[in-house]
């Protein structure tokens, strides 16, 4: 069993392979091609934890609940990429994640505002406070994402030092989209729904990624769909915007 961990993990404690990574301009250039696959796989991800921070009532919540679940996608992007070449046979986390989502949009959608008020300032169901049941949403959603992008990298480069340094910039990356995301949807309050409605979409694509269906929708047709959502999201909100003012100078007037 020891020896099966030291051959997973050893070479992340290997000086050698580090000092020959961070010295190699070829490796670098493999690190940035890795950034940005994790970017371009990330953008679901992006979406849902934005989506699951707005359930915190503060901005700073929201974005100590984003600084926690970093360190805790480092430390699972660690672990997730020393067993990279078992995880051909976890598809089963596919399945669990994907169910999951539907889940988040169902209760999303159910619920009203008002039950989602109270709900708050309650214990969530693990007993555990709504920040930490947050940021174990936000755990359990980046061991589900790492899978296709620890996958993608390692067919790329089977040194895992350079998988780990980038996955670990591209975490950082798309935190960093997370948190603008999050910062629109205060400003625009319909890319919430707009945000659980992508989720379902995300859902789907994950459950159909799987061995035994084997579809795969591809990154840029995603991609193309947010960028969609996210207009006609804003057409929405300008129209309705433009009609709430007229109503106020008709009641002035």
């Amino acid at each position: 069993m020891l020896d099966w961990v030291s051959n997973l993990y050893g070479p992340f404690f290997d000086a050698h392979n580090w000092s020959t990574v961070i010295t190699s301009g070829d490796d670098w250039l493999i690190i940035l091609s890795l950034v940005t696959i994790e970017c371009l796989l990330s953008v679901d991800n992006a979406v849902v934890l934005a989506a699951q921070t707005q359930a915190l009532p503060t901005k700073v919540q929201r974005e100590k609940s984003l600084f926690y679940g970093l360190w805790g996608a480092y430390l699972f992007r660690f672990l997730i990429i020393g067993v990279g070449t078992f995880m051909i046979h976890f598809w089963e986390i596919k399945v669990v994640g994907s169910l999951y989502l539907f889940y988040l949009v169902y209760t999303f959608f159910r619920k009203t505002r008002v039950v989602r008020t109270h709900k708050l300032a309650s214990k969530s169901k693990t007993g555990l406070s709504l920040f930490w049941s947050v940021v174990l949403q936000i755990e359990f959603m980046d061991v589900v994402f790492s899978i296709d992008s620890v996958l993608a990298s390692l067919a790329i480069s089977s040194n895992p030092v350079i998988v780990l340094i980038g996955g670990m910039i591209g975490i950082l990356a798309m935190r960093g989209v997370a948190e603008v995301i999050m910062k629109l949807m205060a400003i625009i309050p319909e890319l919430q729904p707009m945000a659980y409605i992508l989720i379902g979409i995300i859902a789907l694509k994950l459950f159909l990624s799987i061995p035994i269906i084997g579809i795969e929708i591809p990154a840029a047709l995603f991609g193309v769909i947010v960028i969609l959502a996210v207009i006609v999201t804003l057409v929405i909100h300008y129209v309705r915007k433009g009609r709430q003012k007229e109503h106020e100078r008709s009641n002035n007037s």
